[in-house]
C-alpha cells in the first residue's frame, strides 16, 4: 500500500481507485519545469543526453506527447500558475523589469506582471490544506508585492528575474529566501540551490503537520548561459562532432521507435548551415556548446533524482502527484552558431553564450521553429505525469491535446479545492484549463480548441486541424494526424476549415486581451490603461487563396 496521511481528506472529483480497490487520498503535487528545452531533448523522449531518472519516472507513469506550452518563459508560467491564457493574467509578453516598467505596454494583457483578477496555484490550494513551496525561477513580477511569497507560497528560494549566471548570480536578478536578498558564495549552482531548498522545504514540511504540499520547482536548465560543472560537460565532449543531422535522425529512428510521433511524418527541414562546410575547429567549438547544453540538462537530471529519492524517503513518492514539462521549445537566440566567445565557455563568467540556432533545431527534433514561435517547436513540450497512487497505467503515452492551462485544474481537482469567483476583493477570471484526470485513464477532455498568441505569432489547436502564422505572416493549415512537423500546407484545399478557425481565433482573442501583432514598445510608463481599439486586424491573409 502507498503511504497515505490519515488527515487528509478524499479529495478529487473523478474518484480514482487502485487496482486493489482502496481510495487515493488527497496528493502532494509537485511541477518541475525545465528552462528553454526542446521536446526531444531527454532520454525518453528520445535524445541520447542521460536523463535516467526522468526516463524511471516515465517508465512508472505516462508520457503525453501533445502537450504544450506557451511558446516562451514568461506566458508559459503565467499560464501554468493561473490556469488562464497568458494575456487574461497579464503578462502576453515579458515581465517588467525595471523602475520604468519597459514591458508594460499599458494595455491589461501586457502589463508584465501577474495582475489580482486571477489567482495562482499556491493561492487556491491553501484553503484546501496545502502547504504551498516553490524554489527557482519566479519571472512573472519583479518588484516587491509581485514576489511569489505575496501570491500565496508559504516558502520560496530561487530568482524572481529571469535567467542568471548559474555560478554567480547578478544581484539584479533578484536571489531571495521569501523576502530576504540574498549573496551566494562557495561552490554555488543555482540547479543544485534551487533543488537543495527544494528537498529542505519539503522535509520540514514532513516535521511540522500532515498537510500535504504543492512544490513548484521552476529550474533555470538548459537555459543560456552555457555553464555546466566540468565533469558533466566532459561526459559529453566528443559526442556531437558527427553533427546536428546525425543527431536528428538518431532522435527520429528512437522517437518512431517509441511511438511518440508517427513514422509517416516527415523531419523538418533541417533549419542550419550544413556541418560539413564548418572548419574543423568551428566543429569543435560547436561540439563544446552541446556537450555543455547536454550537460545542463543531466545535472538537472541528477537533482530530480534528489528530490525524488528524497520523496521515497519520507514514504510520500506515491502519494505524490508529480509532472514535468519544459517552458518552450529549444532556444534559437544567439544566431546560427551561437553567442558569445568560446574562451568562456568553460569557464564561470559570462551572461548569455548559447548553443545557437542549429542545435535547436536538433533539440526541437522532428518539429519546426523555436522558442517564441508557436508552430510546434517552439510550443510542444515533453510532459512526464507520475503518480503510483493515482494512475494505474506505467509507461504509457498520451496522446490528448493537452495545456499547461489544465495543470491548474488539475491540482485543483486531485486536491479537490474550489477555484474562487473573487479573491483578496477581487473578482477572478473564469478557469480556462480543464483537469487531466480524465486523460489519465486514457479519456478525452472534450475541448474544442486550444488557442496561443506571442509577439504576433498565433495559432489554433482543434480537433486534428492546427491553424498557425508567423508575425504579420499568412496563416497556415496541417492536419496534425497527418503532419504534425508541419510539412503540408492545406490552406488552399480546405478553405473552410481555415475560414471557421480563423473566426474562431478572432473571437477568442477579442475576448482575451490580445492584441494583433506585437504591440509596440512605449518609451516611457503610461499608469491608465490604454484603450484597446475598437476594431483591428486579426486575420492578417496577405496570401488567402
Amino acid at each position: 500500500m502507498p503511504h497515505i496521511h490519515p488527515s487528509r481528506a478524499l479529495g478529487f472529483a473523478a474518484v480514482l481507485l487502485l487496482a486493489n480497490s482502496a481510495v487515493v487520498a488527497k496528493p502532494n503535487i509537485v511541477v518541475m519545469m525545465a528552462d528553454d528545452m526542446g521536446y526531444s531533448d531527454i532520454g525518453c523522449y528520445g535524445g541520447e543526453i542521460r536523463t535516467p531518472n526522468l526516463d524511471g519516472l516515465a517508465s512508472n507513469g505516462l508520457r503525453f506527447t501533445q502537450f504544450y506550452n506557451a511558446a516562451r518563459c514568461c506566458p508559459t508560467r503565467a499560464s501554468l500558475l493561473t490556469g488562464l491564457y497568458a494575456h487574461q493574467a497579464g503578462i502576453g509578453h515579458m515581465t517588467s523589469e525595471n523602475e520604468e516598467l519597459r514591458f508594460d505596454l499599458g494595455y491589461p494583457g501586457y502589463r508584465g506582471f501577474l495582475n489580482r483578477s486571477c489567482v495562482t496555484i499556491a493561492e487556491a490550494l491553501r484553503p484546501a490544506g496545502y502547504r504551498t513551496l516553490m524554489a527557482g525561477k519566479w519571472h512573472v513580477g519583479t518588484f516587491e508585492g509581485m514576489w511569489p511569497v505575496d501570491r500565496g507560497f508559504d516558502e520560496y528560494y530561487g530568482i524572481v528575474r529571469g535567467a542568471s549566471n548559474f555560478f554567480r548570480p547578478a544581484p539584479d536578478k533578484l536571489l531571495v529566501r521569501n523576502r530576504e536578498r540574498l549573496v551566494p558564495g562557495g561552490d554555488y549552482y543555482t540547479t543544485d540551490a534551487f533543488t537543495e531548498h527544494a528537498i529542505e522545504f519539503v522535509r520540514d514540511a514532513e516535521r511540522v503537520d500532515d498537510r500535504p504540499f504543492f512544490l513548484y520547482l521552476a529550474y533555470t536548465a538548459p537555459h543560456w548561459p552555457l555553464h555546466a560543472w566540468p565533469e558533466d560537460t566532459q561526459r559529453y565532449r566528443g559526442k556531437y562532432l558527427a553533427g546536428w543531422d546525425a543527431v536528428r535522425k538518431a532522435r527520429l529512428e528512437r522517437m518512431v521507435e517509441m511511438g511518440i510521433i508517427a513514422k509517416a511524418w516527415n523531419l523538418s527541414i533541417r533549419d542550419a548551415v550544413p556541418w560539413e562546410t564548418l572548419s574543423r575547429d568551428m566543429r569543435d567549438e560547436m561540439d563544446l556548446r552541446m556537450a555543455i547544453y547536454a550537460a545542463q540538462i543531466d545535472r538537472m537530471d541528477q537533482n530530480i533524482g534528489r528530490l525524488v529519492d528524497t520523496l521515497e524517503d519520507l514514504g510520500e513518492l506515491d502519494d505524490t502527484l508529480l509532472f514535468f514539462l519544459s517552458d518552450n521549445g529549444g532556444c534559437a537566440e544567439g544566431g546560427m552558431l551561437g553567442r558569445g566567445p568560446r574562451a568562456i565557455l568553460l569557464t564561470k563568467n559570462g551572461y548569455s553564450q548559447s548553443y545557437g540556432q542549429a542545435w535547436a533545431n536538433a533539440s526541437n527534433t522532428p518539429f519546426r521553429k523555436y522558442k517564441h514561435w508557436v508552430h510546434e517547436g517552439g510550443i510542444a513540450t515533453p510532459l512526464i505525469v507520475h503518480w503510483p497512487a493515482g494512475i494505474p497505467g506505467k509507461g504509457q503515452l498520451r496522446g490528448e491535446p493537452t495545456h499547461l492551462i489544465d495543470i491548474m485544474a488539475t491540482a485543483l481537482d486531485v486536491a479537490g479545492a474550489d477555484y474562487p469567483t473573487r479573491f483578496a476583493g477581487h473578482d477572478i477570471t473564469v478557469l480556462e484549463g480543464v483537469s487531466m484526470v480524465p486523460v489519465f485513464e486514457d479519456q478525452p477532455t472534450g475541448r474544442e480548441a486550444l488557442y496561443w498568441e506571442h509577439e504576433g505569432n498565433r495559432a489554433v489547436r482543434a480537433g486534428k486541424w492546427k491553424l498557425v502564422a508567423e508575425h504579420e505572416g499568412p496563416w497556415e493549415l496541417y492536419d496534425m494526424e497527418a503532419d504534425r512537423t508541419e510539412t503540408h500546407d492545406l490552406m488552399r484545399q480546405h478553405p473552410e476549415t481555415a475560414r471557421s478557425m480563423i473566426e474562431m481565433y478572432t473571437a477568442w482573442a477579442k475576448a482575451r486581451n490580445v492584441l494583433p501583432g506585437r504591440p509596440a514598445r512605449r518609451p516611457g510608463y503610461v499608469p491608465e490603461p490604454l484603450e484597446y481599439p475598437e476594431t483591428a486586424d486579426y486575420e492578417r491573409l496577405p496570401n488567402w487563396p
